[in-house]
């Protein structure tokens, strides 16, 4: 039961670092670099340090805008 529980918060935290993501980049998007660079490390540091997951590309890195 115990597994079955942090599994379901470990898919909620993905989920909600794709919402994340799709912020990121709109905010990206609609030049608001200085906050998506924030979000975006926020976001790096909830993957590494808190889901032990690897670092994923950025979604502005990902995007064909500079």
């Amino acid at each position: 039961m115990a597994n079955n529980q942090a599994e379901r918060y470990r898919r909620a935290a993905e989920d909600a670092l794709g919402q994340l993501d799709w912020c990121i980049g709109y905010l990206h998007g609609i030049r608001k670099e200085r906050l998506s660079a924030q979000l975006a490390k926020n976001r790096t540091y909830i993957r590494r340090a808190l889901l032990k997951a690897p670092e994923e590309p950025l979604p502005s890195q990902t995007t064909s805008q500079t």
